[in-house]
């Protein structure tokens, strides 16, 4: 993982906040990362226990509420007084053990469930999966709307699919001429160009460069036009011609470019010849042909390729994996989509999309014109970071849009929106293959600082079609942000160790032994009230009670040292590396036995080191590595009660929330996250995998957003 992830504390300042509490009443507060109370129901100011706290800052001591008679009696049993100096405390503390068994202030209860998280996301949606929401998407349309063509009426299938394309270039007896006559277009078969823009012309920016863009253009359709004869055919489709000439007349084209280059009878792939006299392959060519972004699509939907070198070399078949060898630097990591296309070893559909997204994201946009008639947009309040908006011939989400070619359900493109909502839109529209849902159980070597559900990688090696998802997508926020329903989400206590109920195995004796010591006082003044009576037998029972009280330690500590069975579901967390010793203590005050009541995750989190022994559990050298010095302020230890498991993970912030969004490898993806109240966002901060049965004991929530942190102005934190 990447260690540049910084450690956050909050700074004062006197700048006040406002959000709302689960109830949606307005709350102000001061700056500082805060939590939603699953207690209260409303916001409030997170303290983190730390091995080593920092000063003027929310962390504290690390502390427990685990049975002080248990604790106590452990101490009194492990440490007896050894000099005159340390007899006067051992009594002190023997008098507070016998009050504790006298009154025992409480005793935890045991529900089977995690602390609750009760706050939901309470706005509205950007673009909503259901048509039935209200989306201001649609609002903030209105006068930026795609460009078409006067009188023109479309739909999102219309500009997004076609079963032939609109405009061909067909010779007929008086030569060459366009046509967009249906009937002529279905019954000729036609040749798809593709080409690089700075292999056929470069565009003229005065008279003189705009005259020999003109001749250059002329002399590469003059090229085309002859070669579609030479190979036999009458018709060809070739954008400069077929898009039109305005930014109105290419949007009926330009999304659904996929379907014509899937009808053609094969794609032509047009490159100049290079100028250096040692490349005799014409490799640069070919190079700097398929590194764009709409070269891939253009190939891999085509019937059959071939290519042409200049304007006089001949035109030469070409197969899916020489393309590949000439053409893609990354012939390694695509073999797996060249092999799916060209039929060899065909790819489960999900598998397929996400090698064609990572690849297509490896390469540069087209060198469009940006449309002069309309200024670029500066950055929206909530766009993703390094996503400029703006509206123009090459949108922001272009990537995107080449690749729904490769969708059976694709989006209306939109001028305003950013890559990342077009790629959730785009996985909202085609279900099944829950892109988006995926992306967020995944834990990337940098996440975002906003949109942090996007995710191009995964720290634990899966795939996106490792994951299963339990969530549902049900819309994108004007942020970017993911809002999730079906989460199954639990609270994380970050203060101190709770007292825990938990359950050890049954012992006769032991049950003997945790029951006779809280009768002590009982059978003392039982033995007292019966001297008056019988001198002899009071005085029996007065010893008694002696023994008892004296031996209480002992037996209560006996009492307590079984094996766990089950315990109270908590999430605990700790900034700083502890050991499973240290947390037991903390947890269960402490045992006389050796046996194990908590264990290190052998595979579910990034520090995890599985051991080698005949039984599946952690080796305990991952908390060495955790200690180091290099992860000082770093690091953090989350403690589950149910599973009885340690995880040690990096963060930026403390997660205060756990999210129940996936299985994978026959475990469950949680996705860690801390909240951010004034603009209604969590934020992931890590991935832990664990057991997926936990997830029964996470009560649903309602609809969360998973997308990014306040503005440092609001005092959010401060590097350490």
């Amino acid at each position: 993982m990447d260690m540049s992830r910084a450690s956050y504390t909050p700074q004062a300042t006197d700048k006040q906040c406002s959000c709302f509490d689960s109830q949606l009443r307005l709350k102000k507060h001061g700056p500082g990362q805060r939590y939603m109370s699953a207690t209260t129901g409303q916001c409030r100011r997170l303290r983190v226990q730390a091995t080593n706290p920092a000063p003027q800052t929310n962390q504290v001591r690390i502390s427990d509420g685990s049975r002080k008679s248990s604790k106590l009696a452990i101490w009194l049993v492990h440490c007896p007084p050894k000099s005159p100096e340390e007899i006067l405390p051992w009594i002190g503390k023997f008098i507070w053990f016998m009050l504790l068994l006298i009154w025992p202030f409480g005793t935890p209860v045991y529900t089977g469930f995690y602390k609750a998280y009760y706050m939901r996301y309470w706005g509205q949606l950007w673009a909503a999966r259901s048509p039935r929401e209200h989306s201001t998407r649609l609002k903030e349309l209105i006068g930026h709307e795609m460009p078409t063509p006067a009188g023109v009426s479309v739909t999102t299938r219309s500009i997004t699919h076609a079963l032939h394309p609109r405009i061909l270039v067909v010779y007929g007896e008086k030569g060459w001429s366009m046509t967009d006559d249906p009937d002529v277009i279905i019954n000729e078969p036609y040749i798809a160009i593709s080409y690089r823009q700075s292999h056929v012309f470069q565009r003229g920016t005065d008279d003189e460069g705009k005259r020999r863009e003109q001749e250059q253009r002329k002399n590469f359709i003059d090229m085309v036009r002859a070669t579609t004869l030479a190979c036999g055919y009458h018709a060809y489709w070739l954008d400069l011609e077929c898009l039109g000439e305005t930014s109105a007349e290419k949007n009926l084209d330009l999304y659904r470019m996929s379907d014509v280059y899937r009808s053609a009878a094969f794609t032509l792939i047009t490159l100049r010849k290079s100028d250096n006299p040692h490349d005799r392959h014409h490799i640069e060519s070919w190079r700097s042909w398929g590194e764009r972004v709409w070269t891939l699509p253009e190939a891999l939907l085509s019937s059959k390729l071939r290519y042409k070198i200049g304007f006089d070399d001949p035109v030469v078949s070409l197969s899916l994996h020489d393309l590949a060898n000439k053409a893609y630097e990354r012939y390694d990591q695509e073999t797996a989509i060249i092999n799916a296309y060209s039929g060899r070893d065909p790819l489960e559909r999900l598998e397929r999309l996400t090698l064609l997204k990572a690849a297509i994201w490896r390469r540069s946009s087209a060198a469009l014109p940006q449309n002069p008639n309309v200024q670029p947009q500066t950055v929206t309040a909530g766009a993703p970071q390094g996503v400029v908006k703006q509206v123009g011939y090459a949108y922001p989400a272009e990537r995107v849009y080449a690749l729904m070619g490769f969708f059976e359900h694709r989006i209306m493109p939109n001028p305003l929106e950013t890559e990342l909502q077009a790629l959730a839109r785009l996985s909202m529209a085609n279900d099944n293959d829950r892109i988006a849902e995926r992306m967020v159980s995944l834990l990337p070597d940098r996440i975002p600082q906003q949109a942090c559900w996007y995710s191009d990688d995964d720290v634990y090696q899966s795939n996106l079609w490792d994951i299963e998802p339990e969530i549902q997508v049900a819309g994108v926020t004007q942020s970017g942000a993911l809002v999730l329903d079906g989460c199954h989400a639990a609270a994380i206590r970050w203060k101190n160790f709770p007292d825990v109920a938990f359950q050890t195995t049954f012992s006769f004796r032991r049950f003997i032994a945790g029951t006779l010591p809280y009768f002590f006082w009982e059978v003392l003044l039982a033995g007292i009230a019966a001297l008056q009576f019988n001198a002899a037998g009071g005085a029996f029972l007065i010893v008694i009670g002696i023994l008892l009280m004296l031996s209480s330690p002992i037996l209560v500590a006996y009492a307590n040292s079984g094996r766990v069975l089950f315990a109270q579901p908590w999430l605990v967390g700790v900034k700083g590396a502890l050991t499973v010793e240290q947390v037991s203590e903390h947890l269960y005050g402490g045992a006389m036995s050796s046996f194990p009541r908590m264990s290190y995750t052998p595979t579910g989190s990034p520090f995890a080191i599985p051991g080698a022994d005949i039984v599946r559990e952690g080796n305990a050298s991952q908390f060495t590595q955790a200690a180091e010095a290099r992860y000082n302020g770093h690091i953090y230890t989350l403690v589950d009660t149910l599973s009885g498991t340690l995880y040690y993970f990096i963060a930026s912030r403390p997660p205060t929330v756990c999210l129940f969004t996936g299985r994978e490898g026959g475990l469950g993806r949680f996705v860690l996250c801390s909240e951010s109240c004034t603009i209604n966002e969590l934020h992931k901060e890590t991935v832990v995998r664990m057991p997926s049965f936990i997830g029964r004991a996470m009560t649903l929530c309602d609809w969360v957003a998973l997308g990014g942190v306040e503005d440092d102005t609001l005092g959010r934190s401060n590097v350490q």
